[in-house]
């Protein structure tokens, strides 16, 4: 015997062997459901053939007992004209209420079956003939039986009731109603608001609706749901709230807030000891009922490293900065004249504060982006960032189709408020990068318009500079802008801004005045030059880099030394002139160092 809930676990395979071991269920083809089912009424018609065998064959070994009818209590009535029955004894007592108790019931059904089978052999001796329906009261006894068997409960045998007329009628008059065939593994859960339209056919079976799996079935299929967890991984930049939660901001919306945000709760944070600007890689599923944003599930690397190590990170304010001590290359891979000049007349390295001064159309946005162009291609280790505030879209479009990194810009249409916003996110996911060791090269174009949108946005202190400068909205850029540092046993950030100059703004002139001398590179580029359409621009005598001897071997810096000298008789416009033709003459810097001495 196998409960239904036993079933239910079993896999197909188990119940087509189940089944074929039965003989006489198909299996083939057949669902797990209706299998099921086939089986559990399999179990039943077998049990009740069961039954009923037993009971024939007690009946058989039993011997008949001999009724004793005390003369008192029945009395005969031969000649009663209306009478169903003709020489039917009818029984005085009380009659039992079959449908008030169920334990007696059950016993009285067995008694009753007994005394119409004595009743009937009367009869026929008296050459009367009853009708009666065995087969109904063969599954009303199992009905019972199955009961008992239920409730585990055995009472003893009850007086014995005689059968009358009355009672043979009314035993009929049940036989036309259906009866229903349940099984005992089915009992506990019955359905308690059966469907009354169903039908029944003739074996006791009922219709579909009548299964009292039926509607569990129809809730189980609803509330099914598919999972999604651990499907999904994404990446982000944190960006934490004054309440303690955070979110992963996507780089596609430049870091502001979009429908691709992760959240992250204040346990998660707390956990891993995450910082606004850390770049978190995790799995995240759907937001379920009543969430709004993508639940971050599991953390898997927090700055490309494991998120135990970047718990134990020094804080960036704590790292120790020194001087550039490697130099980038700039004169190999995708080199230009703009960038050979460079690397030799004022060379970057890891960990570099520079700043080019340039005026309007000097052609600075072009040499930007040929310095990120040789970084990437000769540095691949490094994390570069190039980061347009204030920008005309159509650089910004030019600049992410022409530059292999990562291109984060806020258009001159945009609010001030977003400038800094973006500004701050990227400043504070580069921090969070060096902590954990790497390389990281922020290209800003440019620091001027950047100062603009913090003296913006800056709340009055009621000190104001000339040209309309608050006196607090400029230390926010410098501390954006004096971030740039080679750590010491660690990473770098190395910072190329530009700043305006002679742009007819006072407030231009007094920005570019409050960075001068903060950097430990300079880069000057010249109108004049442009003017005559050589580019780059550069002011070669103007242009330097602090403790140059750290970057550039012993050699090449002597030589650099004798062509300074050189060039310092000549104005801008005939030192470029000059540099640039022996530049396009010689295929690398090497080349023309050696060339020197013609």
């Amino acid at each position: 015997m196998f409960d239904i809930s036993a079933l239910k676990e079993m896999k197909l395979s188990e119940l087509q062997e189940i089944a074929k071991a039965a003989k006489t269920i198909k299996f083939n083809g057949v669902k797990k459901e209706t299998l099921v089912s086939h089986i559990l009424e399999h179990q039943a018609a077998h049990v009740e053939s069961t039954t009923t065998k037993t009971e024939s064959n007690l009946q058989e070994d039993k011997t008949k007992r001999v009724r004793i009818l005390p003369v008192k209590k029945v009395a005969i009535q031969k000649n009663k004209v209306n009478s169903l029955f003709e020489a039917e004894p009818i029984v005085t007592e009380k009659e039992v209420a079959l449908e008030n108790n169920a334990t007696i019931q059950a016993d009285t059904i067995e008694k009753e079956e007994s005394l119409n089978k004595e009743s009937l052999v009367e009869e026929k001796k008296a050459g009367k003939a009853i009708k009666f329906n065995k087969s109904a009261y063969e599954k009303k006894i199992a009905l019972k039986k199955d009961k008992e068997e239920l409730k585990e409960t055995s009472k003893e045998p009850e007086t014995v009731v005689e059968a009358t007329a009355e009672t043979t009628i009314d035993s009929k008059a049940e036989v036309a109603t259906p009866v229903k065939k349940i099984n005992p593994n089915q009992l506990q859960k019955q359905n308690p608001n059966p469907n009354q339209n169903g039908t029944a056919n003739g074996n006791g079976n009922q219709n579909q609706n009548q299964n009292p799996n039926f509607k569990n079935k129809k809730s189980n299929f609803a509330a099914s749901d598919f999972e999604f967890d651990g499907i999904i991984e994404s990446e982000g930049v944190l960006e934490m709230m004054p309440d303690g939660y955070g979110f992963l901001r996507s780089s596609d919306y430049n870091y502001l807030a979009s429908p691709d945000d992760i959240y992250l709760s204040t346990s998660q944070i707390r956990l891993f000891g995450l910082k606004t600007g850390d770049t978190v890689k995790g799995v995240v599923r759907p937001p379920k009922e009543g969430e709004k944003f993508f639940p971050l599930v599991r953390v898997l690397k927090i700055n490309g490293h494991d998120p135990q190590v970047v718990r134990d990170r020094v804080s960036f304010e704590h790292l120790t900065p020194v001087f550039p001590s490697e130099k980038f290359k700039l004169a190999e891979k995708q080199s230009t004249i703009s960038t050979r000049i460079i690397d030799l007349f004022s060379p970057i390295g890891k960990g570099q504060r520079g700043m080019i001064v340039a005026q309007p159309k000097t052609g600075k946005t072009m040499l930007l982006k040929d310095i990120a162009n040789a970084i990437a291609a000769n540095h691949p280790e490094v994390y570069l960032i190039v980061l347009l505030i204030d920008e005309r879209p159509e650089e910004v479009t030019d600049m992410q189709r022409s530059v292999r990194g990562e291109v984060i810009a806020s258009t001159f249409d945009r609010e001030p408020q977003e400038h800094v916003k973006i500004a701050n996110i990227v400043l504070e996911k580069a921090k969070r990068l060096v902590e954990c060791g790497h390389d990281v090269v922020i290209l800003l174009d440019s620091i001027t318009r950047l100062a603009r949108a913090y003296n913006t946005v800056q709340p009055a202190s009621g000190k104001v500079l000339s040209g309309g400068v608050d006196a607090n909205a400029l230390q926010k850029p410098k501390r954006f802008f004096g971030a740039a540092r080679n750590v010491e046993n660690g990473g770098s950030l190395s910072i190329i801004a530009t700043a305006l100059t002679e742009t007819g703004s006072k407030m231009d002139e007094v920005i570019f005045e409050e960075f001068k001398g903060t950097g430990n590179m300079e880069l000057q580029l010249d109108r004049k030059i442009a003017n005559k359409r050589i580019f780059p621009a550069i002011d070669l005598t103007s242009s330097s880099t602090r403790r140059d001897d750290m970057l550039l071997d012993p050699k090449t810096l002597q030589r650099m030394w004798i062509m300074r000298k050189y060039l310092s008789d000549m104005n801008p416009v005939e030192a470029m002139d000059f540099i640039n033709d022996r530049f396009k003459k010689t295929k690398n810097n090497e080349e023309f160092l050696i060339s020197m001495n013609d």
